[in-house]
Order: structure tokens, then sequence, then C-alpha cells
């Protein structure tokens, strides 16, 4: 029982980080395109 659910956390840790890495881009991504809308405008 211990190895599987160290099994499911290690399985469940991944997809956490993937998410917060995807977030992280899309915020990356929203900063970059504000500052290239900013600048085109101005």
């Amino acid at each position: 029982m211990p190895a599987e659910t160290t099994n499911t956390v290690t399985e469940h840790r991944p997809q956490a980080v993937e998410g917060e890495r995807g977030a992280l881009v899309a915020v990356l991504v929203m900063v970059l395109l504000g500052i290239a809308g900013i600048f085109a405008v101005s």
C-alpha cells in the first residue's frame, strides 16, 4: 500500500508542475503582448 500511495503522489506532482508552467507561460505571453501593443500604439 505505501508503494502505491507514493506512486500516485509522484505521478500527480509532475502534472501540477506542468500546470504551473503553463500558467506562467500564459502570463508571460500576455505581458509580452501587452508591452508590444503599447509600443505599437506609441
